[in-house]
C-alpha cells in the first residue's frame, strides 16, 4: 500500500485510536502497554493489524493517538509495518474519544484539505477485513456527502456487554439506514428482544465522515469540547513523529465520548451493518470466543501442555505450563505473573485489579520486559541493593548521556560492539568484554553495529529506581 504524508491525493485519512491503559486483559495488558500494542494471536500487534486493515483502501498515511508513554512504542510498531509517514499525536492526558477525534479532525485540516476520516480503535479484532474494506468503500459516497456514518455489528448473539445501535429509515442507493437511536447496554432479556426484533446492531465504535462536518457537528453539540481543542491544538509543537498540544488547554476539556458528544445528537447519522468477525476483545472470554481452538475447544499459546481439559485460554508467555483436566479456565503466565480464573468468573479481574492499586504492585505498570526509544530491558533480578538487566540496544540507538547519584553499574557486552563514554574517554566493547561505570559518573552507551547490541547490567547501589537518572543529553527529547 503506498503511503504518504499528504491526504489531498487520497479519499480517506485513517486516524487510529491507541490511547488508554485497559487492564481487562491483565497481565498481559498493563497501564503502560494496552492490549493494542500485544500480538494476542502471536504474529501481528492489534495496532499492526488496524494498520494492515487499510490495504485495498484509498488511504494517506494514518495520523496515530497516544499518550507519553506509548508514543515510541506506536512509531516502532508503525515503522515495522513500514508507516514511516504516519504522525503521532500525543494526548496530554484520557479524554475519551470525542477530543482525541477533534485533534485529529484539526490537524487533518491544518494544511487546507478536508479529507474522510476512517476513524478506528487499535484495540479491536476484524477477521474479515476484505468486508470490512468493502464495507469502507460503500460507505465512502455517504461520508463525502456529509453524513457521519458509524459501522453497525450484525449482532450474532444476545450480547449484552455492548451497546446497540438501532436503525431507521433505509438511505436510498445505500446499504445504510438512518440512526434512529444509540442504545445502552441492555440486560440479556432485553438483548434477546433486540436480535428477534431485528434492525439493531453492536456499536462498533468505527465511523467515517469528513473532518469538517465532525467538528461542524461538534461545535453545534459541544461548543466546550470544540474550545478546549482548538485552544490546545493552537499550542501544537513537534518533535520528530510527534506531535504535541497545550496541556493545560486540554486538561480543561471535558471527558466525553463520540457518541454521547456528536452521534446521539446529529440529524446526519447513518449507520451501515457490517459482518466482518469484529470483536472488541474486551475480556480474556472474549478473546478465547475470537481464537482459534481445537476440537476441545481449547486455545493454547506457547509452550502449553494440557491433558483432559476443555475450553480453556491458556498462554504460556515465557515457560511451559502444565495442566491437567481443567474446564473453562484462563490461564495467563507471563515472566512476572501468573493468572487464573474461570471464564464464568473473569469480570472479577475488575476487583483484582482494584485491589493490586491499592498494595502499589508494580505489575499493574510495566511488563518485565520494558520498551524504550533505543531498544528495551529485562529486568532479570533485583533486591534491595542491585539489580540485573538483561539490556537490547537497537542498530543505531544511544541511550541518553546521564548519571545516577544513588548506582554505580557493571556492563558485559554478550552480543555486538558497543560505544561507551565514561567521562572524558570513550571506549569500544565487542562481545565478553566489559566495563565499570562509577556511581555519579557521567556515561553514555551507544550501538554503531548493524546488529544488535545485547549486554548485561549489574546495578548496585542504595536507589535502583528509574527516576534516578540526571540526563544531560537525549536526541529522543526526553527531559
Amino acid at each position: 500500500m503506498t503511503q504518504t504524508t499528504e491526504s489531498s491525493s487520497f479519499a480517506i485519512l485513517p486516524v487510529i485510536l491507541a490511547g488508554g491503559s485497559g487492564t481487562r486483559l491483565w497481565p498481559l495488558s498493563r497501564k503502560h502497554y494496552a492490549k493494542q500494542y500485544l500480538a494476542l494471536d502471536g504474529e501481528t500487534t492489534m495496532l499492526q493489524a488496524t494498520v494492515a486493515r487499510m490495504a485495498g483502501l484509498p488511504c494517506a498515511a494514518p495520523l496515530v493517538i497516544c499518550n507519553e508513554e506509548t508514543r515510541f512504542l506506536a512509531a516502532e510498531q508503525m515503522r515495522q509495518m513500514g508507516q514511516d509517514g504516519a504522525r503521532i499525536l500525543l494526548e496530554p492526558a484520557g479524554r475519551n474519544t470525542a477530543p482525541a477525534i477533534t485533534l485529529a479532525a484539526l490537524q487533518a485540516g491544518s494544511n487546507g484539505d478536508d479529507p474522510v476520516l476512517l476513524v478506528m480503535p487499535a484495540d479491536h479484532k476484524i477477521s474479515d477485513s476484505a468486508a470490512f474494506a468493502a464495507a469502507v468503500n460503500a460507505a465512502l459516497p455517504l461520508a463525502q456527502s456529509g453524513k457521519l456514518v458509524t459501522f453497525g455489528i450484525t449482532p450474532s448473539r444476545p450480547e449484552t456487554g455492548y451497546g446497540y445501535i438501532r436503525a431507521g429509515d433505509a438511505i436510498a442507493g445505500s446499504d445504510a439506514f438512518v440512526v434512529d437511536a444509540f442504545v445502552e447496554k441492555p440486560d440479556l432479556a432485553t438483548a434477546e428482544g433486540y436480535l428477534s426484533a431485528g434492525g439493531y446492531s453492536w456499536n462498533s465504535g468505527i465511523f467515517l465522515f469528513r473532518a469538517s462536518r465532525y467538528l461542524e457537528e461538534l461545535e453545534k453539540f459541544r461548543p466546550n469540547i470544540a474550545t478546549s481543542c482548538r485552544d490546545a491544538f493552537a499550542g501544537i509543537a513537534g518533535d520528530m513523529d510527534f506531535l504535541r498540544f497545550d496541556e493545560a488547554a486540554f486538561l480543561a476539556c471535558p471527558d466525553e465520548s463520540i457518541d454521547y458528544a456528536v452521534m446521539e445528537h446529529t440529524e446526519s447519522a447513518a449507520v451501515l451493518p457490517i459482518d466482518a468477525g469484529w470483536s472488541d476483545i474486551g475480556s480474556w472470554s472474549a478473546l478465547w470466543e475470537a481464537s482459534e481452538k481445537d476440537a476441545d475447544g481449547n486455545c493454547e499459546i506457547g509452550d502449553v501442555i494440557s491433558l483432559n481439559g476443555s475450553g480453556n485460554y491458556i498462554n504460556a508467555g515465557s515457560r511451559m505450563v502444565a495442566a491437567v483436566g481443567l474446564q473453562d479456565m484462563v490461564v495467563v503466565e507471563t515472566k512476572d505473573t501468573v493468572f487464573v480464573a474461570p471464564k464464568a468468573r473473569i469480570d472479577e479481574i475488575k476487583a483484582l485489579v482494584a485491589k493490586m492499586t491499592a498494595e502499589g504492585r508494580p505489575e499493574l505498570e510495566h511488563h518485565r520486559v520494558v520498551y524504550r526509544p533505543w531498544g528495551k530491558y529485562d529486568s532479570i533480578d533485583i533486591d534491595d541493593r542491585h539489580q540485573v538487566k538483561r539490556i537490547t540496544v537497537n542498530p543505531g540507538a544511544k541511550l541518553s548521556v546521564q548519571k545516577h547519584h544513588h548506582r554505580a553499574e557493571h556492563w558485559v557486552v554478550v552480543r555486538g560492539c558497543a560505544k561507551v563514554t565514561r567521562g572524558e574517554e570513550t571506549i569500544l566493547l565487542s562481545e565478553n568484554e566489559s566495563t565499570y561505570i562509577p556511581l555519579g559518573e557521567i556515561h553514555a552507551l551507544e550501538n554503531p553495529g548493524k546488529i544488535p547490541l545485547d549486554l548485561i547490567e549489574v546495578q548496585s547501589g542504595s536507589y535502583l529506581g528509574e527516576d534516578d537518572i540526571v540526563r544531560f543529553e537525549d536526541k529522543y527529547g526526553r527531559a
